[in-house]
């Protein structure tokens, strides 16, 4: 490889530019970093950068020199690590890659930008120069969006693969466009009552069923569905109606292609020098070293700049506690323990708070989310208080308890009953998201409505009293797509879901019952203002295991909003099922998931009922119900 420079724009990136980057502190690296179309001496070209501290020579190899490394040399910048250059004539939607040689073993490779804000579609590689420019018409939304993301908030998410929400199998099963996106997912979304989308990672991938968890193009949105600003234009769309977007990120892993960020200039850059800590083994993926202050940069940097340029409301950081444990997945003798001899990452530790706090800095009103599954202390507690920053974590440990005790068949509940009361026990201790999210549909685990047992009538209203379950319970909400209307086959990233369902009435009914609940959801200050206090939930009864039943107050902030939820578990009608209350007057059903619009039975109260003078469950008046089968009523007092 030639060493000769043809041109250079060292005032691009400044003295300044280079202090923050060494010291780890250049928290929107993404504006000087990469491919930047830029003028210089009055000529337009292009600004590249890139950080290879081992390379002995890097070149631009694209489109513009016949992908020849002899010809765009860069020169390094001091001892930065980072290599620069000035291309003239170079602009937007010009293909191009990084030629590194290494200083080591005559290692020598072509790669993708880590930088790049654009990229080709697969199986092709090459990164491509962009200049993001888009007029946003969404100030109304970011101007109350502190208010739509607040503790006390309704939060209803709409988890989606782009891929494979909806397809076109009449144009050789092809996806939709960002822009087709933004008129039917959109429509559809508000429809059903939700706050917010949730994508699964948009960012550039080689591999479709990876979903998008092995991102490679960490500040390119996938060209499968469109150009980026065709994604800021569905965004754009989102947010005009309200409807919140949360980004799925992936600061966990990444993958081993050539072309990314794997051994990058001929050592482990970005990720760790030791198998012991460098490999996610149940993922085939490297890990990054968040010891290093260059990787911080990249990482945060990236975070910033989705909040920066594409409006994303909300970050759901994944597999979080693959990031905490040293030793996770891991067998005795193949992981490493930190200086104090314990399991716990220090380095990942530190990353997340300070990512948080970044991220709080200078967007308060957005939302981070951790995908943790452990029981680990504080994920959504403050950072000096000693938590992690996180604004919300998934509760999986609802997840698995409620699917796993709705699995059994009705007559054997009793004996599980302690499944879906032992969450109280710390509902209150994170501010959590219940998740029914794309994990629970995949891989063998079959769709949410075969998991439920008994015949499909049994099946539809074991669905409807889960769903029913989750918006009574504390906590915010998120369902994956198809769930929405009983889809019956596993999830196929390679398949639209299974629209043609709701032709039929148990579909439709599951779909009205969903946006029902969004409705109420969202319209009942006792159902969403205290999620996240304990003040918000009181047992009313929680130990009726024989029957199998559950009843509890949800409660607002003022005291006369008040919501008693009751659930039959079984398929047997509960008659003159009395529950204890503390307010006189009139109690309306406002939601019965046995109504018949549901595809139920129709089993209920006549639209509410009235307290009796009748002490019960400790409560100086009682309500004398009827219980549907398996089924969850919700009566809001109305005095």
């Amino acid at each position: 490889m030639s060493m000769s420079l043809r041109t250079t724009d060292a005032s691009f990136l400044t003295d300044f530019d280079v202090y923050l980057w060494s010291e780890g502190s250049h928290v929107r690296s993404y504006q000087k970093m990469g491919a930047h179309p830029v003028e210089r001496d009055g000529v337009a070209g292009t600004h590249f950068a890139v950080w290879a501290p081992n390379a002995r020579a890097v070149a631009v190899v694209g489109d513009f020199n016949g992908w020849r490394d002899d010809v765009h040399t860069l020169q390094p910048r001091g001892v930065s690590g980072i290599w620069e250059g000035f291309i003239p004539h170079v602009g937007p939607g010009s293909l191009y890659k990084y030629a590194i040689a290494s200083q080591y073993g005559g290692y020598r490779v072509t790669k993708a930008d880590p930088y790049a804000f654009a990229a080709e579609i697969r199986p092709q590689t090459a990164s491509k120069v962009w200049d993001l420019r888009y007029q946003w018409h969404d100030a109304d939304w970011l101007a109350n969006r502190a208010r739509a993301h607040a503790l006390h908030a309704p939060i209803s998410i709409y988890e989606v693969h782009l891929g494979s929400w909806m397809r076109v199998p009449e144009e050789g099963n092809r996806w939709l466009t960002y822009r087709e996106l933004a008129t039917r997912l959109t429509d559809y979304v508000s429809d059903l009552g939700y706050t917010h989308v949730e994508l699964l990672p948009i960012t550039e991938h080689p591999l479709d069923a990876s979903w998008g968890y092995q991102t490679v193009g960490y500040f390119a949105p996938t060209s499968r569905f469109g150009t980026p600003e065709d994604l800021m234009f569905l965004i754009d769309a989102l947010h005009q109606r309200g409807i919140g977007v949360i980004l799925d990120w992936v600061p966990a892993h990444f993958p081993r292609d050539e072309h990314g960020l794997g051994y990058f200039d001929g050592t482990h850059l970005y990720e760790h020098e030791d198998p012991k800590l460098r490999e996610h083994q149940d993922w085939g993926t490297f890990i990054f070293n968040y010891g290093r202050r260059e990787i911080g940069n990249f990482l945060i940097s990236n975070a910033l700049f989705w909040l920066d340029k594409y409006h994303i409301d909300g970050l759901r950081v994944d597999a979080v506690a693959s990031m905490l444990y040293l030793d996770y997945s891991r067998k005795e003798g193949e992981w490493i323990p930190n200086r104090y001899g314990g399991r716990e990452n220090l380095e990942a530790i530190a990353f997340l708070r300070r990512l948080n706090e970044q991220v709080y800095a200078a967007y308060p009103d957005v939302m981070t989310i951790a995908e943790e599954s452990t029981a680990w202390p504080g994920v959504s507690r403050p950072t000096y208080t000693g938590g992690l920053g996180f604004g919300y974590k998934w509760d999986m440990g609802w997840m698995h308890d409620t699917l796993n005790y709705l699995a059994h068949d009705p007559v054997y509940r009793k004996y599980h009953h302690n499944q879906l009361t032992f969450r109280m026990l710390y509902a209150s201790s994170e501010n959590y998201i219940l998740p029914l999210s794309h994990d629970e549909v995949v891989h063998g685990k079959r769709a949410l409505l075969t998991k439920m047992p008994g015949d499909d009538w049994q099946r539809f209203a074991n669905l409807r009293l889960l769903y029913g379950m989750m918006y009574a319970q504390p906590g915010k909400k998120l369902l994956f797509m198809g769930g929405e209307f009983g889809q019956w086959h596993e999830w196929n990233e390679q398949h639209s879901i299974d629209w043609h369902l709701l032709q039929w009435g148990p579909h439709q009914g599951i779909q009205r019952w969903v946006r029902d609940l969004n409705a109420a959801y969202r319209r009942e200050p006792a159902l969403h203002e205290l999620d996240c206090d304990a003040a918000g939930f009181e047992w009313i009864d929680a130990n009726d295991y024989e029957e199998s039943t559950l009843s509890f107050l949800r409660k607002g902030r003022a005291g006369h909003d008040q919501i008693a939820v009751v659930m039959n578990l079984t398929p047997v009608p509960r008659e003159d099922y009395r529950i204890g209350v503390s307010l006189g007057g009139r109690w309306d059903e406002i939601l019965n998931s046995d109504a018949h619009i549901y595809g139920g039975s129709n089993v209920g109260n006549a639209g509410g009922v009235h307290a009796d003078l009748i002490p019960y469950h400790g409560r100086a008046l009682s309500l004398n119900l009827m219980l549907p089968p398996l089924g969850v009523v919700m009566f809001r007092w109305r005095g």
